[in-house]
This record gives C-alpha cells, sequence and structure tokens, in this order.
C-alpha cells in the first residue's frame, strides 16, 4: 500500500526469509563464518541456535548462495517427519535416484551413500541443513547420527547443519541423545542485535528495497524501535513495517519515535507490554532483596561463627595447621602455576569462535556484506620459534595426552611469551617455557579472501603486486616497487616460500597470499 508513496520496488520489512535483505551485523557474520567453517571443513555436525526471529533461516537460506560451486545442498523445513520420511527428503533434495518400490531404509541409504561416494570422488562436498531442528523427534536426531558414519578414513562424506531455537541445545544435550552432542563440534548461537547495529539493519532493507532517500528515520526513532524490539529482527520488520503505514495515513515521510510507539500499540497493545515491564521490574527488586536478605544472613552467621574462638584459640589453630608460616613447597607451587594456565587450553567450538571475534575486534573496517568476501580458517604447520612472526591473533593445537585436540588462541607473542585468552574470553599472559613446552605445530588464523583461486605469477601487471611487493619488503625480503612481476619478484617470492615450508614455485597463491596477510603489519 505504501511502497509507491515512498518509492519503493517491494516492501522493506516483510517477515519472508530473502537473503538479498539480510544485515551482516557481526552476530551475523559470524554465525556464516561458523557454518562456511564447518562445512568447507568436514567436521560432521554444526549446530545454530537462536531465538524466534532472531534470522536464522535468513542466514540459511543466504548460506546456500555462498557455498562452493562443488558443494551440493540440501535444505529441509519441514522438521515434524519421522525417521523414513527424513531419508525420502534427503534423497529428493539431492535428487538421488532410487529404483522403484524400494521401501526400506538401507535401500535408501545405499542409494545415498553411492552418491555420497561419487560426489567425493569428483572432489565435491555435501551439505544437509535442517531448519526448525527443535522439532525433530529423537529417533529422527539419532538417524542423524548414523548418517553422519557415512565417511572415509580421514573425512565426512556428508556435513549436517541443525539450525533451531535455544531448547534444542537442550534436547541435544540430553542423556539419551550423547553421542550426538559429543559429534557437534563447532557450534554458534545467534544474539539479538545490538543497539549499533539497529540503524544499519533498517537502512540497509530500505535500500534493497529501492527506496530513493525520500524517507527518514529520526535518532529518537532507533532508540525506541530497539527497546521495543530488544534486537529481534523479526519484532524490527513488524514495528517498521506498521510505522510506514501509519505515516502513509499521516502523510508524512519521517518516521519518529512518536510513530514507533503507536506501531508498537497496535501490534503488541501498548499498555500490556508496559506493565509486563514494570512487573518486570518488580520481580528484579523483589529477587535484589530477598538476596541482599541471604547475604546479610549469611555474612552475620559467619561472623557469629569466628567469633566463638578466642584469639589463642585462632592462633593455636594457625600453628598447628601451619597456615603461612612455612613456605609452599616446590611441588605445591608447580601445580599451583600448572592450575593458572589450564583455563587457557580451549576445546574446537570455543578456539574457533575467539578466532572469529579476534577478527573482527581487531579489522573494524571490514566490511563483510560491502567487501563480498569470504572468511577462511586457513591452516600451516611451523616451528614453535616462529609464533613471534605471526602478527595477527591465531591459535595453535598442544600437545596432550586427550582423544579431544586442544588449542591455545594466541593475540600476541613476544620473546618473553605471549598474549593469549582463556575460556571466559579473559586476555592471559603465558611464559615462552610454556607455549615451546605445549605447541603442537600446526597455527590456523581467519584469512580473509575475495577469490581463493586467484593466483599471482610472472608476468602480471597488477594493483595486487605492488601490495604484494610493499608487504614482502615489510618482511625483510626487499625489492623494488615496481608492480611487475617480474623475476626478481619471482625469486623473492620462491624464497619466502622455501623458508616457511610452502611449494617454493614462485607463484603468489591463496596459501603465500595467507602466510604474507598474517605476517606483515
Amino acid at each position: 500500500m505504501y511502497n509507491s508513496y515512498f518509492g519503493f520496488k517491494e516492501t522493506p520489512f516483510s517477515l519472508t526469509p530473502d537473503p538479498r535483505y539480510l544485515y551482516f551485523s557481526p552476530n551475523h557474520s559470524e554465525a556464516i563464518n561458523h557454518l562456511l567453517y564447518g562445512i568447507n571443513e568436514r567436521k560432521g555436525f554444526i549446530l545454530i541456535t537462536g531465538g524466534i526471529g532472531a534470522g536464522k533461516t535468513t542466514v540459511c537460506r543466504a548460506l546456500l548462495n555462498r557455498l562452493d560451486k562443488n558443494t551440493k545442498s540440501a535444505l529441509i523445513l519441514n522438521s515434524f517427519i519421522s525417521d523414513m520420511e527424513l531419508l525420502k527428503l534427503i534423497v529428493q533434495e539431492f535428487e538421488i535416484k532410487v529404483a522403484t518400490g524400494t521401501e526400506t531404509k538401507k535401500e535408501y541409504i545405499d542409494a545415498l551413500n553411492n552418491f555420497l561416494l561419487e560426489n567425493y570422488s569428483n572432489g565435491g562436498n555435501a551439505a544437509l541443513l535442517i531448519d526448525e531442528a527443535q522439532n525433530l523427534s529423537r529417533d529422527v536426531l539419532e538417524q542423524l547420527r548414523m548418517l553422519s558414519n557415512l565417511e572415509t578414513e580421514k573425512e565426512k562424506l556428508i556435513q549436517i547443519v541443525l539450525i533451531g531455537q535455544p531448547e534444542l541445545k537442550d534436547i541435544i544435550s540430553s542423556p539419551s541423545l550423547k553421542q550426538l552432542n559429543e559429534r557437534i563440534v563447532v557450534r554458534y548461537n545467534l544474539m539479538p542485535l545490538d543497539y549499533k547495529d539497529i540503524k544499519g539493519y533498517v537502512e540497509h532493507r530500505l535500500i534493497i528495497a529501492g527506496g530513493m532517500g525520500n524517507l527518514s528515520f529520526s535518532a529518537n526513532c532507533f532508540k525506541k524501535l530497539h527497546h521495543f524490539s530488544e534486537g529481534n529482527p523479526r519484532r524490527i520488520n513488524s514495528i517498521c513495517d506498521r510505522a510506514l503505514l501509519i505515516a502513509y495515513t499521516e502523510d508524512v515521510r519521517a518516521i519518529s519515535g512518536k510513530i514507533i510507539k503507536k506501531a508498537v500499540k497496535d501490534l503488541y497493545d501498548f499498555k500490556s507490554g508496559d506493565s509486563l515491564i514494570k512487573n518486570r521490574i518488580k520481580v528484579w527488586h523483589t529477587l535484589s532483596l530477598v538476596l541482599l536478605i541471604l547475604l546479610i544472613f549469611t555474612v552475620g552467621f559467619h561472623f557469629l561463627n569466628i567469633n566463638k574462638y578466642s584469639s589463642k584459640e585462632i592462633e593455636e589453630n594457625i600453628k598447628e595447621e601451619k597456615i603461612v608460616t612455612e613456605p609452599i613447597p616446590a611441588d605445591d607451587e608447580e601445580k599451583k602455576e600448572t592450575e593458572k594456565t589450564t583455563d587457557v587450553i580451549l576445546n574446537e567450538e570455543d578456539s574457533v569462535s575467539m578466532l572469529f571475534s579476534l577478527f573482527y575486534n581487531n579489522e573494524k573496517s571490514f566490511d563483510f556484506y560491502e567487501d563480498k568476501t569470504t572468511l577462511s580458517v586457513v591452516n600451516y604447520r611451523f616451528s614453535p620459534e616462529y609464533y613471534v612472526l605471526l602478527k595477527k591473533p591465531f591459535r595453535v593445537n598442544i600437545n596432550n595426552t586427550s582423544e579431544e585436540q586442544k588449542y591455545l588462541v594466541i593475540i600476541s607473542g613476544n620473546e618473553k611469551g605471549a598474549t593469549c585468552l582463556d575460556n571466559s574470553g579473559a586476555e592471559r599472559e603465558i611464559t615462552r617455557n610454556f607455549l615451546l613446552e605445549n605447541w603442537g605445530g600446526i597455527a590456523s588464523w581467519v584469512y580473509p579472501y575475495r577469490q581463493w583461486n586467484y593466483l599471482l605469477a610472472k608476468g602480471a601487471v597488477d594493483s595486487y603486486v605492488l601490495k604484494l611487493q610493499e608487504s614482502l619488503n615489510k618482511l625483510g625480503y626487499m625489492i623494488d616497487l615496481t608492480g611487475k612481476y617480474d623475476d626478481a619478484t619471482f625469486q623473492v617470492v620462491k624464497q619466502f616460500q622455501k623458508d616457511f615450508g610452502l611449494d617454493p614455485d614462485g607463484i603468489t597463491g591463496p596459501r603465500t597470499r595467507a602466510l604474507i596477510y598474517q605476517m606483515a603489519d
């Protein structure tokens, strides 16, 4: 109704999950990158959760547009199905031919396995995405676990993405699904938009809808919008859609905080919502009061117990227990030091999540949507003494005896040691000896690229050649800045590759570029 009035080609705040309208906030970008990492690295199971209207389905559809052309994909939207119906849908989505009249699980699984093996032998991958996965029965979830057994000796043939509401985590954590839960190594919970992202979200949708700039939103409008929507994209769409309708009926082209309040009142019964907010405040006040009383009671009880002892008895107890009167034995000091470092040892899920978070924090000018850039986690084998040469955050696997691989996430390093993240995300200092003793050899970091197959070779004349030469100079490989990939550049690149264990072919391919990206400031 209002599209022609505001000059839109289509409705900007539709509730349909159109991937063109996906706004890449840091949260949504991380979700996409977790998905791409899990699929491209063949991790088997990936879990993406988020509240109703958080944008999970839109992320799911946007992912399909970003998958490698060699990755076959299947998307299942109906999750109220039996295990047999699941197999039929998977076979149908992958366009696998099954002999007519075969209705057994074995026939379907054999057909799927043959398809996956042939796909893998041709250099392909396969991704199965299941939306609203919280509705899957335990039998279906167990069937999915069994499908994950379709693998070669080294890699998974199919990557299974479960997308659902937060309760999906509780379902999978149940004892009956322990085996499935342990197989999920890539997880991400999609959070609501921050206040600072609301403006970008709204403007992005207006632009995609073909807006000509004849509509404005006030600063107060965004504050109200964030307050009432709590950062939920679906609610933002509903409120903005109603706000535009109100503006149209009032013949105005500016959305104010007042119009947003009117829209909320129309949609959600403002008075009820207002009383709900007040009730929440009352509940928190009550809880705070109860906690305060309990704290006072606990402190008072503890104080009374302390005063049961005379100062003489306390002195005798101290002497008897040798509290602080003797130096801590060397073994205890080693134990204490070990306890300080155990919380910097991270699992696969946490280490990947922290890597992406560090990337976004350090690369603040990076715009996932505008740059049309793909993020990849690259792996290199390094001798431990090279850690000081890595200038951007990275993770390294550690030597450990457990079956589950563990990692350190390093922010920066120097000759004395390194700054890393612990399992709470806080920065911690570790010594050089600790790092060298635990160094497992494989360092990984996030690398942004546009074209993975883009190569620079002898004879090339390109602005990227000049950037390459500048970076090599920073690393101490001195070369004239000509912008031409001449023989001198070829020889220097070849020497760099040889120094760091790459194939010394003199061609600057993706792995050479990713290493230079990591080492050059």
